[in-house]
């Protein structure tokens, strides 16, 4: 939900840094490119360890870290960086994410399952979509990198104190 929250509304916090619609454009690049190579080494690590829950604590935790950068953000080049940060963050967390869910499955449904998963995604980016929108409307976009951040913690907080059952 948290990177929902920005993404309707990101061009015009580049605008605010003194960036242009190109610059938008490379920032959600970098972001893609660092997140396209991180993702393939992620996974691979992800089949080696046992816990890949921990994995998905450390890539919620750098997204956080991420978002809170974003208040300092200042100029371009800061913003490319903070990008690269969050497709890091990201990258690092998807593949494990997606081998947990995979581990939970009921092999008979798991297509009904995956599709609830991906629904309950598209929901929750609606609803992100949405509140960004409106917390920055009424309170600027720094209220809104705090909380995305919040979200990101207390994911990664509520993750790493969730049994696991190492199957």
């Amino acid at each position: 939900m948290a990177a929902a929250m920005l993404g309707p509304i990101y061009a015009l916090f580049v605008e605010q840094v003194g960036g242009d619609l190109m610059d938008a454009s490379i920032a959600g690049g970098i972001f893609a490119f660092v997140a396209g190579l991180t993702t393939l080494l992620s996974g691979k690590y992800s089949d080696k360890i046992k816990e890949n829950e921990l994995i998905v604590v450390l890539g919620y935790s750098i997204m956080g870290i991420g978002f809170l950068l974003y208040f300092w953000v200042s100029s371009v080049i800061f913003l490319f960086i903070v990008q690269a940060i969050i497709g890091l963050g990201e990258a690092i967390y998807s593949p494990a994410f997606d081998a947990v869910y995979s581990k939970h499955l009921d092999g008979h449904k798991s297509g009904t399952q995956w599709g609830a998963w991906e629904s309950m995604n598209y929901f929750t980016t609606a609803i992100g979509a949405v509140v960004g929108g409106g917390l920055v409307t009424l309170f600027g976009f720094q209220p809104l990198f705090v909380i995305m951040a919040m979200l990101c913690f207390s994911s990664a907080l509520y993750i790493y104190h969730l049994k696991r059952r190492v199957l």
